[in-house]
């Protein structure tokens, strides 16, 4: 039942480190199973748990990353073990069939990757830099726990404990005190659609004399440097309970030649709305997420094709976030930043020094998170690179996933994979199965971008419209890594991710 997703609590001493607010949810949800006077904390997807970070009790941690890291493989009537050896093995069966090797193979074959080999030289060219940078980190957060009365050896249930403790101590930036600078509509309007008129000459007039399927949706016209109409972009900020979370972009309508249609895109966030005429102040996260799924909207809208199959964000999965991710660079640009960071009440710009922190803490912990993505993602290709028969000699889960992460170099017990086979629905309920590389195929096109753009004069027209000429408008109607190598004058390089990650030599 559900409680097999929760972790059963006695006393709020050991919840000691969580707020009020998290305290009173987990005596909620113990009401709520019948468990009056306890405490239950729920399981979030992923194997860390965000009260990780600030439980003090080594006790209370330990239970709750051990429960995290057990869910599928308990032998009760949630045990995943079986299923997930029934979907590997009709997978690698449907793939021969379809005369691949395997199931990667099959996939791959649709991306701009090409090939499982492909995916797999990326992330063993990963995986030795950020196992060494994660060990590293394990030695600074071990020399602070050595330094406490009681010293003991770290284990994974310590990490995001010490890690934050560090995090306060060289890179103390208290990210709620930033939201008086990030005001939603001066982040849309001078940040956001400012970085885009700067880089393609576009410009945005609201008209809401257009109706939206929501009245809290707004709706933009969007137009051209030259005056010629682009599209709509409709913008959805505000939570509520008919919305599913999370944040994405839509295309309502898709650009087409064939059809004479322009787009129309919709951006979606679930920010709490605020009472009436209180402004809505954002954290930086939700800032980050604002110019991430603008960079999809981006896409949608400068869509150049004539048949609608190839529009917008119609490419390979392994592209998709590259757009987005690209569109994150201009977030603290100085000239953006200064536009749109200011002060609700004073006006006043974003201090210096917190700018520089920001940017000094982008490569923290890089060593620990890139290690627990590369994980998954080489589980994902080790699960689905089997052919018929070796997927049929699988007999126990635990084994084959801790033989996949020893041969990459990752199988540190301290640094645990960011999901474990049972519980990785991305690859065995979702879509992205051997296609959980994505993300970070994606990021090194993106990061070779970022740097094309500082080598090249940042935010110019000039460099907005080559990147929207050569990339962007030809969706998926060409060769993305073709269209890359026309915008770059070469093919992408990976150097300028391992500086971003904090893993170059």
């Amino acid at each position: 039942g559900p409680n097999d997703l929760a972790v059963v609590f006695d006393s709020a001493d050991e919840l000691d480190g969580l707020t009020d607010g998290e305290l009173s949810a987990a005596a909620q949800n113990a009401a709520d199973r019948g468990l009056e006077g306890r405490y239950v904390v729920t399981l979030t997807l992923f194997t860390g748990h965000p009260y990780l970070s600030s439980l003090t009790r080594r006790e209370s941690r330990r239970r709750l990353l051990a429960a995290s890291r057990s869910r599928g493989s308990r032998g009760n009537a949630n045990d995943n073990r079986d299923v997930l050896r029934q979907i590997v093995r009709l997978r690698a069966q449907r793939a021969a069939l379809l005369g691949y090797e395997n199931h990667a193979a099959y996939v791959t074959s649709d991306e701009t990757a090409g090939s499982p080999e492909a995916v797999r030289a990326l992330l063993r060219q990963l995986a030795a830099p950020a196992a060494a940078n994660a060990r590293a980190e394990q030695a600074a957060l071990q020399a602070m726990v050595d330094a406490e009365p009681e010293s003991f050896p770290l284990e994974a249930h310590d990490w995001a404990f010490y890690t934050e403790r560090v995090r306060e101590a060289e890179y103390a930036v208290d990210r709620t005190a930033l939201r008086p600078w990030f005001e939603a509509e001066r982040v849309l309007v001078d940040g956001v659609f400012f970085a885009a008129t700067s880089l393609y000459g576009i410009t945005f007039t609201e008209r809401p004399d257009l109706p939206a399927y929501h009245p809290d949706v707004r709706v933009f016209e969007v137009h051209n440097a030259d005056g010629s109409a682009l599209g709509l972009f409709l913008f959805d900020l505000y939570t509520r309970d008919t919305k599913r979370g999370g944040a994405w972009m839509n295309s309502i309508v898709t650009q087409s030649h064939l059809r004479g249609t322009r787009s129309i895109v919709v951006n979606n966030l679930n920010v709490p709305k605020p009472a009436a005429g209180k402004p809505t102040l954002l954290t930086l996260d939700e800032v980050t997420t604002m110019f991430h799924e603008f960079g999809h909207a981006l896409h949608g809208l400068f869509a150049t094709v004539t048949f609608p199959h190839f529009a917008g964000t119609a490419v390979f999965r392994d592209f998709v976030e590259f757009p987005s991710q690209v569109n994150e660079m201009w977030i603290l640009w100085p000239e953006v930043l200064s536009s749109y960071a200011r002060h609700i009440d004073t006006g006043e710009p974003l201090p210096a020094d917190v700018v520089a922190r920001l940017h000094a803490s982008e490569a923290f912990n890089q060593g620990f998170a890139t290690s627990e993505y590369l994980a998954a993602a080489w589980l994902d290709q080790a699960w689905h690179g089997v052919n018929v028969e070796e997927a049929g000699a699988v007999t126990d889960v635990a084994a084959f996933e801790a033989a996949a992460l020893a041969d990459i170099g990752l199988h540190n017990p301290v640094v645990p994979t960011r999901y474990s086979s049972t519980y990785f629905a991305h690859v065995f309920s979702g879509g992205y199965s051997a296609g959980y590389y994505s993300y970070i195929w994606s990021e090194v096109l993106d990061a070779d971008t970022v740097e094309w753009f500082a080598e090249n004069g940042g935010l110019t027209r000039a460099g907005g419209d080559r990147f929207r000429d050569r990339v962007l408008g030809v969706g998926g109607s060409k060769d993305p890594l073709e269209a890359y190598r026309d915008f770059r004058g070469r093919d992408a390089d990976i150097a300028p991710l391992l500086v971003r990650r904090g893993l170059g030599s």
